[in-house]
């Protein structure tokens, strides 16, 4: 089986990006499972374009893709990717796209093909917060769900996918008062049992996670 990960290049200032430092601290081989990472740049149609490559090159089983959601302070497996780039910065690319559709022909909305749920509650097991989410934003990271999950659709691969958004590093809020953080160390235990629910499990558990706002 191979995994492959994908962490984001840090944009809007920052110096780095804990979605790549987290997947380069990864294990290269999980659950008998074999991790193939790649860095992709903070770009509105170069990331799904890059992602899709590397996709049409090792052919994975499994594709997980993660990145930065600064402000929040749980690791958040996302459920759904939107159809619509609606980008409050610009990328890295200094395109800053609105009100606009990532496909033409594309779905409104895909689901994450993961057991979502199923790793929310293996990373709570190790005493890290942890939730699903309901939206993926509308910048680069859902631009980048809704891509691969698209393109799989659309090419009736035999591939499962999905999105999880983690907090800022804790150097990354030093002159950010009452921002969420979390540690380098925490983040990969996290991303490391994620995967090992993806590498193992094949239904994911029925148990309530919504939301009410």
């Amino acid at each position: 089986m191979k995994i492959l990960v994908t962490g984001f290049d840090p944009f809007g200032g920052e110096t780095i990006n804990p979605a790549f430092e987290v997947i380069k601290a990864l294990p290269n081989e999980i659950e008998g499972a074999e991790i193939i990472k790649l860095e992709v740049p903070t770009a509105f149609y170069t990331s799904i374009e890059r992602t899709i490559k590397e996709i049409e090159d090792i052919k994975p089983d499994m594709v997980l893709c993660i990145g930065q959601a600064g402000g929040r302070f749980s690791v958040s497996v996302e459920k759904v990717a939107i159809n619509i780039n609606d980008a409050r910065i610009s990328d890295n690319l200094r395109q800053q796209p609105i009100d606009e559709a990532i496909s033409k022909d594309g779905d409104t909305a895909y689901f994450s093909t993961l057991p979502v749920k199923a790793m929310v509650a293996k990373i709570r097991e190790k005493n890290i917060p942890a939730a699903v989410s309901y939206t993926a934003g509308t910048y680069v990271c859902n631009h980048l769900m809704y891509g691969v999950l698209n393109y799989i659709d659309k090419n009736k691969l035999d591939i499962k996918a999905g999105f999880i958004h983690i907090p800022f590093l804790l150097e990354q809020v030093i002159d950010k008062p009452n921002i969420p953080a979390m540690s380098l160390e925490t983040m990969v235990i996290a991303i490391e049992t994620a995967i090992a629910v993806i590498a193992t499990t094949k239904v994911d558990i029925c148990t309530s996670e919504g939301s009410v706002f």
